[in-house]
C-alpha cells in the first residue's frame, strides 16, 4: 500500500478496499499539498462499485503531492498521494499543488450536501452510518466543515487534523476560502448555468446552496427556479431536467456511469432476466396500525429510538416468514438447489445521494421489536452519511422498499439480486373506506410483494403477502402470531 523513495518520500497506493475490487474513484481530499498528516489519519474518500470508504494514511509526515484530483477514477495499486516523512516542514510541497486544481471531467461531482466540505475526523469520531426511508432531522449528523465554522455546533464534534490552520469564519456565500455547501444536482447546474457557487447566498438549511439560489443568480425572478421534491435525498448524478436552461448548445447531458450506481445497473439487469418475477398487490385499512405507531412513541421501551410504520411493517413481514418459511430461500444455479434460510437478513431499499443502496439488518427474525427499531435507527443514519459498508449490503434474504415516501401508491420492485422476494410499500393515505358497515375516512395504503417464481408459487407468495396484510389490519396478532 506504500513505498518508500530514497528523498523520505513515502506513496500511499490504492488500496483494494473490498473483495477484489480492481478500482474505485476519489470523492473527496481531506488534506491538501503542505498539511500534516498523522498515522491513522483520513486522507481521502474513495467510492467502489460498492460502498464509499474513508482511507487512513499510515505514516507521519508533511503532504507533498495528490496525484489525482476529485471525480478520477484510480486503479487499485496507483499512488495517489506522496508525503515527505524526514520530519523536516515540508519544503516542497507547492511542487504538488497542480495536482489539486483540475476538476473532474464532466462527470457530476458524487460529494453529498451532507458531506461536501468534510473535516478529517479523528479515528474515534468515524461511525457506519446508513440511509432509509422517512428520516427524521433529529437522526441525521452533519460532519464538521474543513474550516470550523459557527455552524458546526449542530455537526457531531469532528477533530480537527493535526497542524490545520487557525479557524476561520467564512462568510454566508462562502467566501475566505470556505468551499460553498450544494448538492451534487445543485452543482451541476450551477456549472451548466456558469455560476459561480462562491458568490451566492445560500437560503437552505446549514448554508446549503439551493436550486432556487442558482437560478436566482442568473435571473431574479423567483418564478424561473421550478424545483423538484428537495427534502428527500436525490441520487448524486442529476437528472437532465436542468439542461434545457442551459447554453445554447446544453441539448443533451451524458453523465458517466460509475461506482455505487454501476454496480446497481448491473445487479438489477442481472436479476431481472435470471429470476422470473411475480407481483401481487392488496390494498388495506392500516389505521389501527398507525395509531399503534403513535402509542409506541409515547412508550418508555422506545425513548431516543424512532418509531414509524417502517418500523412494523418491517416486524409484520418478520412474523409472515416466520408462519411462511419456506419463502426465505435462495436459488443455487450452479448446484441446482434451493438454499433455505433459517435466519432473516432484512434488507431496507435506499435511495442515498451516490444511488440506490439495500443495507440489511443481520438476523432481523431475532430481534424484539425496540431492537428492531435500533437497528432501523443505524441503518437510516449511516446510509444518510453515505457511511454504508459492504458487509453492510451482502446476505440480503428479504427486502422491503418504501415508495410511499415519495407519494407513490405502488410498483412492481425488482428482487435485489439472490434474494426471494421484495415488498413495496405504497403511501398511507386518508381514503374513504368501508369500515364497520359504513364509509369512513380511513389511513389506506398498498402493498406489493414481487418473488422468484422459482422459489415461491403463486400460493406461497399470496399466503405471505395476505399475512402481512392482516397484521397491519389488526396489529393485534404480532402478538398472537409471534
Amino acid at each position: 500500500m506504500t513505498t518508500m523513495t530514497d528523498t523520505a518520500l513515502a506513496e500511499f497506493k490504492m488500496p483494494d478496499v473490498g473483495e477484489g475490487l480492481t478500482e474505485a474513484e476519489i470523492l473527496k481530499w481531506y488534506v491538501q499539498p503542505g498539511d500534516t498528516v498523522t498515522d491513522g489519519q483520513v486522507v481521502c474518500e474513495v467510492e467502489t462499485a460498492k460502498a464509499a470508504v474513508e482511507l487512513p494514511i499510515p505514516f507521519n509526515g508533511v503532504v507533498r503531492e495528490l496525484r489525482f484530483p476529485e471525480g478520477t477514477t484510480v486503479d487499485v495499486g496507483q499512488v495517489i498521494i506522496a508525503v515527505d516523512v524526514s520530519g523536516g516542514a515540508g519544503g516542497g510541497a507547492p511542487v504538488a499543488e497542480q495536482a489539486t486544481v483540475p476538476e473532474p471531467p464532466t462527470a457530476t461531482e458524487p460529494v453529498t450536501a451532507a458531506e461536501p466540505e468534510a473535516e478529517p475526523a479523528a479515528p474515534e469520531g468515524r461511525k457506519p452510518v446508513l440511509v432509509g426511508y422517512g428520516v427524521a432531522e433529529s437522526s441525521t449528523k452533519r460532519r464538521a466543515r474543513k474550516p470550523a465554522a459557527p455552524e458546526a455546533s449542530a455537526a457531531p464534534a469532528a477533530a480537527p487534523a493535526p497542524a490545520e490552520p487557525a479557524p476561520r469564519s467564512p462568510s454566508l456565500n462562502g467566501h475566505n476560502g470556505a468551499r460553498p455547501l450544494a448538492k451534487p444536482p445543485v452543482r451541476k447546474l450551477a456549472k451548466d448555468l456558469g455560476v459561480d457557487l462562491a458568490t451566492i447566498t445560500p437560503s437552505g438549511p446549514d448554508g446549503i446552496i439551493t436550486r432556487e439560489d442558482v437560478h436566482a443568480a442568473v435571473a431574479p425572478a423567483p418564478a424561473a427556479a421550478p424545483a423538484p421534491q428537495a427534502p428527500e435525498p436525490v441520487e448524486a448524478p442529476a437528472p437532465a431536467a436542468p439542461s434545457p436552461v442551459a447554453g445554447a448548445d446544453a441539448r443533451e447531458t451524458r453523465i458517466p456511469i460509475k461506482g455505487v450506481r454501476k454496480a446497481t445497473a448491473q445487479a438489477m439487469v442481472e436479476s431481472a432476466f435470471t429470476a422470473p418475477h411475480v407481483t401481487e398487490f392488496v390494498t388495506i385499512d392500516v389505521t389501527r396500525t398507525m395509531k399503534l405507531v403513535e402509542e409506541l412513541k409515547q412508550d418508555k421501551a422506545f425513548e431516543g429510538l424512532r418509531v414509524n410504520p417502517l418500523l412494523l411493517i418491517s416486524k409484520a413481514l418478520l412474523v409472515a416468514i416466520k408462519r411462511n418459511p419456506d419463502v426465505n430461500a435462495a436459488w443455487d444455479e450452479a448446484n441446482q438447489e434451493i438454499v433455505q434460510k433459517h435466519y432473516v437478513n432484512l434488507g431496507i431499499a435506499a435511495a442515498t445521494p451516490r444511488g440506490l443502496i439495500v443495507p440489511n439488518i443481520k438476523d432481523a427474525h431475532a430481534k424484539t421489536l425496540p431492537e428492531l427499531a435500533e437497528s432501523l435507527g443505524e441503518l437510516v443514519s449511516t446510509a444518510r452519511a453515505g457511511k454504508t459498508s459492504p458487509g453492510a449490503m451482502q446476505g440480503g434474504t428479504v427486502t422491503i422498499t418504501n415508495v410511499g415516501v415519495f407519494g407513490v401508491d405502488t410498483g412492481t420492485p425488482i428482487l435485489n439480486p439472490g434474494e426471494s422476494a421484495i415488498l413495496a410499500v405504497g403511501a398511507i393515505k386518508l381514503q374513504p373506506w368501508v369500515h364497520k358497515g359504513k364509509v369512513k375516512p380511513r389511513q389506506v395504503t398498498t402493498l406489493a410483494l414481487s418473488f422468484d417464481h422459482r422459489l415461491v408459487d403463486g400460493e406461497l407468495g399470496s399466503k405471505v403477502l395476505a399475512d402481512v396484510a392482516a397484521i397491519l389490519e389488526q396489529p393485534k396478532r404480532l402478538m398472537t402470531w409471534a
